[in-house]
């Protein structure tokens, strides 16, 4: 099999998954083959318009990623303050329940994109209600160490977002590094040790030379020897990735582009944890960490 033989199924660049006319960049939902517990909408909400969404079995999260947004769910009115671009720092989100409806707005002159992290939640999971989450409240990690250091945004984590299936948080990984290092995997459910979650990849890049026009990073899904996928992509901004199953990782920054993902996650099990399982010919890495600092780019 040659690297990247399933990029046409899981791969997918940008405009392919939009409809430009209805200002929707980007939906991932279960209309895709293979694909059945996440989903992902990316809208362009224009001063004079707005854009409404049924939830219906699904849950969201709502992530600003330029630009605020207005967030109406069944009457009850949210403002989310946003930033001016994902590589700004965190921002406001919102929590939607399902079976209800969100309606957006652009609070002021000139358009937002948005995001709509969705979930599918089974008939009698426990309900969960409305919640904004202030972006000074979204807890900020610092993961890995070296050129395998990335900031990491937990807003729809457990233990920070209540929710019934959805896990949502969004990377940013400074040119030149490494990040989804080592490659590890969450398609198996075992108790306590891995649960099973499919995982989506959106992206972003920017220059850090601007002297190229389309920056550009690298990503990397492997699968086992039971299940095999092989998906090597070099992605830009409104990329995406679906990770059904295997080994995901690395998810490369290029040299002169910091590189910038949202991921969402959810999957069958009752249990709403992310417990992944390390590559054994990689995870030996995260030992190398403790001798080596943190990128200074993302502490500066």
């Amino acid at each position: 099999m040659s690297r990247g033989a399933d990029n046409a199924r899981w791969y997918r660049p940008a405009g392919s998954l939009g409809d430009e006319a209805g200002g929707v960049e980007v939906r991932v939902d279960d209309e895709i083959d293979g694909w059945e517990h996440t989903g992902l909408i990316v809208v362009t909400v224009e001063e004079s318009t707005s854009h409404s969404h049924r939830l219906d079995h699904r849950e969201s999260v709502v992530v600003p990623l330029s630009g605020g947004v207005t967030v109406d769910v069944d009457g009850e009115v949210f403002e989310l303050r946003g930033r001016p671009g994902v590589f700004a720092g965190p921002t406001d989100v919102l929590y939607a329940p399902p079976g209800s409806t969100v309606t957006l707005t652009a609070p002021g002159p000139g358009p937002s994109r948005v995001a709509l992290c969705l979930a599918r939640v089974p008939v009698g999971a426990e309900a969960h209600p409305v919640r904004q989450l202030a972006a000074e409240d979204v807890p900020v990690e610092l993961r890995g160490a070296g050129t395998a250091s990335r900031m990491v945004r937990n807003f729809g984590v457990p233990g920070v977002l209540d929710a019934s299936r959805i896990i949502a948080c969004e990377v940013i990984t400074p040119a030149g590094n490494w990040s989804s290092w080592p490659p590890h995997k969450h398609d198996e459910e075992r108790r306590g040790v891995e649960t099973e979650l499919e995982e989506i990849y959106y992206f972003e890049t920017r220059s850090t030379s601007n002297r190229g026009p389309d920056p550009v990073g690298y990503q990397r899904v492997y699968g086992t020897q039971e299940r095999p996928i092989d998906v090597l992509a070099e992605v830009r901004s409104g990329d995406v990735v679906l990770v059904p199953h295997g080994w995901h990782g690395p998810a490369m920054a290029a040299p002169d582009a910091d590189l910038y993902y949202l991921n969402v996650m959810a999957g069958p099990g009752a249990e709403r944890a992310w417990l992944i399982c390390d590559d054994p010919a990689h995870g030996w890495v995260r030992e190398e960490w403790t001798d080596l600092p943190v990128d200074p780019r993302l502490t500066e």
